[in-house]
């Protein structure tokens, strides 16, 4: 952890120009069996005994021999040898690139990617397969949108794909293909230490940016008066919305569809004025929503968190907030999302 959070001070410094006052405690937690999502490589490899599915090589198109894996959970893990065997049995085994797993609360999922129609045996073969193992399958003909459910244990209709923020009492559903944190335990911490950094009062009127299925609105709502959530993807916006009611935060949020990388100072002042922002970008950063609320004559909110995937287009942003808009970096720290990686994960705070 401590590369990872001089990796951190030094991007800031050499990318930025900024320093924070001080560093905040890393948020750790397990370094094995952490990782909840992954997409596993496909391959039927005759001269390596047939199907083999994994991860690539390192610095390689080739798919690792996984026997076992350490980083997935174990209920992930002993399916790897199943799973070649299922793939080596079916009819388009070579048109199966990709499984992609998706571990909930209570529920496993795989998504498998395939590039052909599903003979009737490979039907019976999966069903055999999701009955024996009681994991959910899902097929992949397309893009991830294209997705439709092919077996849940027990025959139920609906899948039961779910994780729980206990901080907050929230349950967020979510399909095999959202986005979602790979490292749950890690996610928890840093929600928790978010909405504590954030300060929120009863009485506040928050912005979460880049909201996504509600991972920070939602906890958000159940301290403030209003959240406001905004994200790109009208597919996004509605599962946002769908989980707020399901959590009877209906009444204390609201969601909308917008082009976060280009927002204007004018498409921000007709937001209405916050208390509080949270922003959760992608890897690209939030560099248009910097410029908004660093502007000459924006209101700005009294605090903002800003979670960050990559440090480099954090500090630029940092930038804009300090050195162009006279912001103060408060606090900032690293979050150790991907143990064994050099993947380094932040979250900062800025004052007026």
């Amino acid at each position: 952890m401590a590369i990872k959070q001089r990796a951190l001070e030094d991007t800031l410094w050499h990318v930025g120009r900024v320093r924070p006052e001080p560093m905040l405690p890393p948020i750790v937690g397990p370094a094995y069996g952490y990782r909840y999502r992954a997409r596993l490589s496909v391959r039927h490899v005759p001269k390596k005994g047939g199907v083999l599915v994994g991860f690539h090589e390192r610095g390689s198109s080739y798919v690792a021999d996984m026997r076992e894996c350490h980083v997935l959970p174990p209920s992930v893990a002993a399916l790897l040898m199943p799973l070649r065997e299922l793939v080596g049995g079916l009819s388009i085994r070579d048109r199966l690139p990709q499984v992609e797993v998706a571990q909930g609360e209570t529920v496993l999922a795989l998504v498998l990617r395939v590039l052909e129609p599903l003979s009737d045996d490979d039907r019976a073969l999966l069903r055999a397969f999701g009955e024996r193992h009681g994991v959910e399958l899902w097929l992949q003909p397309k893009g991830p949108d294209s997705i439709e459910q092919f077996w849940t244990p027990g025959g139920g209709a609906a899948s039961a794909l779910h994780y729980t923020l206990q901080e907050f009492g929230v349950a967020m559903p979510f399909r095999p293909t959202d986005f979602t944190q790979v490292n749950h335990a890690i996610n928890a911490t840093l929600v928790g230490r978010a909405v504590r950094l954030l300060g929120v009062r009863a009485h506040a009127r928050v912005a979460a940016l880049f909201c996504g299925l509600g991972n920070f609105s939602l906890p958000l709502a159940t301290l403030a008066r209003e959240v406001v959530g905004i994200e790109g993807s009208a597919t996004l916006v509605r599962r946002a919305q769908d989980n707020a009611r399901a959590a009877g935060l209906g009444a204390r949020t609201a969601f909308r569809v917008a082009n976060l990388f280009e927002l204007t100072p004018q498409a921000w002042a007709a937001l209405g004025a916050f208390d509080r922002v949270l922003v959760d970008p992608p890897r690209e950063g939030a560099l248009a929503v910097a410029q908004a609320l660093s502007a000459p004559g924006a209101a700005r909110p009294r605090r903002v968190v800003y979670v960050s995937c990559n440090p480099a287009t954090l500090a630029r942003d940092a930038a804009v907030f300090v050195n162009e808009g006279g912001w103060r970096l408060r606090d900032a720290g690293v979050v150790n999302m991907f143990p064994h990686t050099s993947h380094v994960e932040s979250i900062a705070v800025f004052e007026p």
